[in-house]
């Protein structure tokens, strides 16, 4: 199966490890005007007291107030890419690449 994406956003890794994550959106999505949230706008809640942060805290971490550890931005595909296949690849946002999915066959036993 393949599937074209546009590629939205690039980061860079987390912990400062040599790979970068590239966040995809499909190029029909974009093409409908149906685009996603912006994916590196603030996400920003308001606490008036403590008590209140820690009951929202798990809202605010599953809704990606805490980049990616929310698992992105809905209606988009994140890859992890070393310096090298990056480098390589030369992508850079607003790319249009293809993503190629295929079951890998199971061979013995």
């Amino acid at each position: 199966m393949r599937k074209e994406f546009v590629v939205m956003r690039i980061d860079a890794a987390p912990d400062g490890a040599p790979y970068v994550l590239v966040t995809l959106s499909l190029a029909k999505d974009m093409s409908e005007g149906n685009q996603p949230s912006n994916p590196s706008a603030p996400n920003i809640m308001g606490f008036s007291n403590m008590d209140d942060m820690m009951k929202n805290l798990n809202k605010m971490i599953a809704g990606g107030g805490m980049g990616m550890m929310g698992g992105g931005a809905p209606g988009t595909t994140s890859i992890k890419l070393d310096m090298h296949e990056y480098k390589q690849l030369g992508l850079s946002v607003g790319d249009k690449v293809n993503l190629d999915i295929s079951k890998a066959e199971a061979l013995g036993v």
